[in-house]
């Protein structure tokens, strides 16, 4: 696994936090942009491994 590979990974995990934390205390409609740039480093991620 190279460095950017990690580094994907861990942002995905990261925002992934965040947005759970914000929405169990703000609601999902504040915690969507966390969540979505999460899935969005999963995807890249993703599309980096098949590439």
């Amino acid at each position: 696994m190279k460095l950017m590979d990690v580094v994907l990974l861990s942002l995905a995990a990261v925002f992934a936090i965040i947005g759970i934390y914000e929405a169990m205390k703000l609601g999902i409609g504040q915690a969507y942009w966390a969540i979505m740039i999460s899935f969005g480093f999963l995807f890249y991620y993703n599309y980096r491994k098949k590439k």
